[in-house]
């Protein structure tokens, strides 16, 4: 592909006037976020990144749309895990429901941050050495291997190392005042709960962009099309985070059918290498890539939600990497 600085401009731009379009308008008044709000809110920004794809096709053919949209279902699908963890920091915080609009937002615009720096330096990294799919493959195995193993279970945010070490060296109340994440007491300034919400948002969201952009590159080789496919998945989180919340404990196979997928596309990306050493060895194309990955999807929807049924009591879990035991304790 060959994407105009210009194109690169407007893309950006058109993202920064959304995020400053939420900001300012939508989440500037901190109030409970009601179903039809946010149906209204997923469903628009479903449409645009549709509406993106449909131009990407158009104007760079179809291998670059099929490519775009089978990133956007990976970043899709995979954001769906990060809202579990949102909810889990959120409850775990005890973070009034008022104040729940404006924490996501900023943890959109935080995961758009790092995951951009990520798809500069992974970008980078692939042009100057292809085995760099390799590594990106082995990364994407390991982490699904681990997510295979703990599905079932949840990660513990206060476990989280940072978070850790802030409660340990900031002085802070046990009270929420507002959105302020400090305030001043006898002249001393002072963190509040928001302060450590906010820490374990963000790195929560470094955490799944070392996983996430490896994931689209695994279908796009195209840095354009990684980084609208990031940006589009995350800019309809806040909305989704309102409008599934309450069906997300029914996803019970979810993280299983992540786990698979993050396999899966660990080996394309190795195999991706080694067809280019090794002509004989086959290389998943993106349709193939495309269909595994929707028909996991549906499979592990269709599971839970049959689970759930003969089930009540069962319910989803974000999943973890690594096991729950913490060694310090």
């Amino acid at each position: 592909m060959d994407v105009s600085l210009t194109v690169w401009s407007i893309t950006i731009g058109a993202i920064i006037v959304l995020i400053a379009v939420d900001l300012f308008t939508v989440s500037a008044k901190p109030h409970e976020v009601k179903f039809k709000e946010a149906a209204s809110w997923s469903l628009f920004y479903i449409g645009i990144a549709v509406a993106f794809g449909v131009w990407v096709l158009q104007e760079y053919g179809s291998t670059a749309g099929t490519e775009y949209f089978a990133a956007y279902l990976v970043e899709k699908s995979l954001s769906v895990d990060n809202l579990f963890v949102f909810v889990i920091i959120l409850a775990q915080f005890a973070v009034p429901s008022i104040y729940h609009q404006r924490i996501l937002l900023i943890g959109v615009i935080l995961a758009l941050v790092l995951r951009g720096i990520f798809i500069a330096v992974g970008a980078a990294a692939l042009a100057a050495f292809s085995f760099t799919f390799v590594i990106f493959g082995a990364i994407l195995i390991w982490t699904g291997v681990g997510l295979f193993k703990h599905w079932d279970e949840d990660p513990e945010p206060n476990d989280n190392a940072i978070v850790k070490k802030i409660r340990a060296r900031i002085k802070m109340v046990n009270e929420y005042h507002g959105s302020k994440m400090f305030i001043r007491i006898d002249g001393k300034r002072i963190a509040t709960p928001m302060f450590l919400v906010m820490i374990a948002i963000g790195s929560t969201d470094l955490l799944f962009a070392l996983d996430s952009i490896p994931a689209t590159f695994g279908v796009t080789s195209e840095t354009f099309l990684v980084f609208a496919a990031n940006a589009f998945a995350l800019l309809g989180l806040r909305a989704l985070y309102f409008l599934v919340k309450g069906l997300l404990d029914r996803l019970i196979y979810l993280s299983l059918g992540l786990s698979i997928i993050l396999m899966f596309i660990g080996v394309k990306l190795i195999m991706t290498y080694l067809h280019e050493q090794f002509d004989s060895i086959p290389k998943i194309s993106t349709p193939i890539g495309l269909a595994v990955i929707g028909g996991i999807l549906i499979v592990s929807t269709v599971a839970s939600l049959i689970k759930s049924k003969s089930d009540p009591a069962a319910r989803a879990h974000a999943g973890r990497v690594t096991s729950g035991h913490d060694p310090e304790e």
